[in-house]
């Protein structure tokens, strides 16, 4: 079932893994909405800064990772993210980790799965807090621990028909 929350975003009430979005309330006024989903169309990152938003939030940082043309000097074509069946589970475990800190007052995140293009978007994540530098440190521990721990493998194919599988155990 879906429903509106304040910021206009559909969010799932019964979450599960595998590319279902997700929304889910932190259970403390602290931390505010968390917004945490993997999903096979295109990222919005005004959408993420709308769940953010927050009248006690002094700064909003947010992080777009997008598809090069490139990697380590070779030409990219195209890139195929597969995501396992937990891995909206696990992203939103690592929201919530994020969210936990007080100085934090909400978090979205979203990570892409399928085809993308050269310049599609790949990840999406914003953080509110009061401050800044604290904006900028949780954004970056996001996208940092996003990297580091999501069950999700990247295929590159390169110019030359080449191809090759990142990140995949």
């Amino acid at each position: 079932m879906t429903t509106e929350n304040p910021t206009g975003l559909a969010h799932a009430e019964d979450a599960t893994a595998g590319g279902v979005p997700t929304e889910i309330a932190a259970g403390d006024s602290v931390a505010g909405v968390i917004r945490a989903e993997v999903i096979d169309a295109p990222l919005d990152l005004a959408a993420h800064e709308a769940a953010v938003a927050d009248p006690r939030a002094g700064a909003v940082v947010s992080f777009q990772g997008v598809v090069r043309d490139h990697d380590h000097g070779r030409g990219v074509t195209l890139l195929e993210y597969e995501g396992h069946p937990t891995a909206a589970a696990v992203l939103r475990e690592v929201a919530a980790e994020i969210a936990a800190d007080p100085a934090v007052y909400a978090v979205a995140v979203s990570h892409r799965i399928g085809t993308l293009q050269i310049g599609d978007v790949a990840l999406v994540a914003s953080v509110s807090t009061a401050h800044r530098a604290a904006a900028f440190a949780a954004c970056a521990r996001l996208v940092d621990e996003a990297k580091a721990r999501l069950p999700i493998w990247k295929r590159q194919v390169f110019h030359d028909g080449a191809e090759e599988w990142v990140n995949c155990p």
